[in-house]
């Protein structure tokens, strides 16, 4: 299991061929990743993080989706700093016996990240920036996963 919270960009190509090297036993492997979107004349975003606690919370859910869904491995990098648009922001990578847990862990992971992990998120646009909120669906997407606020 990894976790990785870097504000360096990260290759998804080789992320992905050292994630597969070397699995034998596991038929399925899903990916996630996350691109910055040029929506409505964003120029930059910036996300910002505690080092440390940020990595214990991502790390707490791994350990989550890894009892739910008896995974083999799994992989959650995540950047902050400023990004620009189309740079890739995080990247989820999961590999279970079969595909269902695959891609369920790897949904789980997602949603979690996008709504409960501790980032905090602003958007250039212009000569102003917002902060970022999770959306309603944002939260209906993790509340199908019983996951407390709390987490």
């Amino acid at each position: 299991m990894g976790v990785r919270v870097q504000s360096a960009p990260f290759d998804m190509g080789r992320e992905l061929d050292d994630f597969v090297t070397g699995r034998r036993s596991e038929g399925a492997v899903v990916t996630f990743s996350g691109l910055v979107r040029d929506t409505g004349g964003l120029s930059a975003m910036e996300i910002e993080h505690y080092p440390g606690m940020t990595e214990r919370a991502i790390a707490g859910i791994v350990a989550e989706a890894t009892r739910r869904w008896d995974l083999a491995d799994a992989l959650v990098i995540h950047r902050h700093g400023r990004l620009l648009p189309g740079e890739a922001i995080m990247m989820v990578a999961t590999a279970a016996r079969h595909r269902r847990a695959a891609f369920e862990a790897a949904e789980f992971l997602m949603d979690y990240l996008k709504s409960r992990a501790p980032f905090w998120k602003k958007e250039y646009r212009g000569g102003d920036a917002t902060w970022v909120d999770a959306t309603d669906d944002d939260e209906a997407a993790l509340g199908r996963w019983s996951i407390r606020s709390s987490d």
